[in-house]
């Protein structure tokens, strides 16, 4: 391709008579045609999904929607108690969040998985793969990426309910079964059952839909920006952030010692 035609996208464009997404008519092809879920997979994977593929990702996009007051969920309501003015840094504070510990976890799982199916082969099975992958972890002090849960700690009601949605798919689910092994070899290795969470079955569903693991946590944040914003319309019209901040305010220990330098009424005027 030549250096001039290096400003290019196959996502879409717009003239003053029609708007073009993926090669297909906005008006005329899609939309009243396809759902959300359809049209986010097209963008994202350049094909229509499958009946099968439509249900696992819409399932899994579902599953990531919300879980009550988590802190990235408490990060968009204090900010918009802060800056009523400004929905759209709301949503991008509870976003911000995302990290290894919340939500990214879909990611994270995508990438422990696709490590362990690249060690396995001909002289490695899957099994031992996953062994080896578990024990590296352990002995490194890292969490297992897709397992255990601070409020499930049995099972999550997310993860059985995937995995039949999967089974149903008519689709390959390597990563799904994968999954399974790294948990049952988590459990060999500490002697502690941890149930697999909603976050890391559905990461391992994405990867089983094709994506690859540096684009799965956008999903998640698909998924959440619904959630965000249902909790902002909640906080309009019945709001908790202000009064959660003077809690914490009234709660808070002051540590400083009386005299501290550090301590501005210490300081004389």
């Amino acid at each position: 391709m030549s250096e001039d035609n290096w400003l290019r996208t196959g996502i879409g464009r717009s003239t003053p008579d029609s708007i073009t997404l993926r090669g297909r008519d906005l008006a005329g092809e899609l939309m009243g045609k396809v759902s959300f879920t359809e049209l986010a997979f097209l963008l994202v994977a350049d094909r229509m999904p499958s009946a099968g593929e439509t249900r696992l990702f819409d399932a899994s996009l579902v599953a990531l929607a919300d879980h009550g007051l988590t802190p990235s969920v408490l990060a968009a309501r204090l900010t918009w108690t802060g800056a009523t003015e400004s929905l759209q840094g709301s949503v991008a504070a509870g976003l911000l969040g995302a990290g290894n510990v919340f939500l990214g976890v879909v990611e994270d799982t995508a990438r422990f998985l696709a490590a362990i199916i690249a060690e396995a082969g001909a002289d490695v099975s899957e099994t031992a793969a996953a062994e080896r992958a578990v024990a590296a972890e352990i002995a490194a002090g890292r969490r297992i990426p897709g397992l255990g849960h601070p409020v499930h700690k049995v099972e999550d009601p997310r993860t059985p309910r995937l995995y039949a949605i999967a089974g149903e798919a008519g689709i390959p689910t390597p990563h799904l079964r994968l999954l399974r092994t790294v948990a049952e070899a988590h459990a060999a290795a500490t002697g502690k059952t941890l149930p697999i969470n909603g976050a890391g079955v559905a990461g391992a569903a994405f990867a089983d839909l094709g994506f690859p693991p540096a684009i799965i946590r956008g999903f998640a944040l698909l998924a959440r920006t619904a959630g965000l914003v249902g909790h902002l319309a909640e906080e309009m019209a019945d709001p908790i952030g202000l009064r959660l901040w003077l809690d914490v305010e009234h709660r808070a220990t002051y540590t400083a010692h009386i005299g501290d330098p550090g301590d501005p009424d210490a300081r004389s005027s």
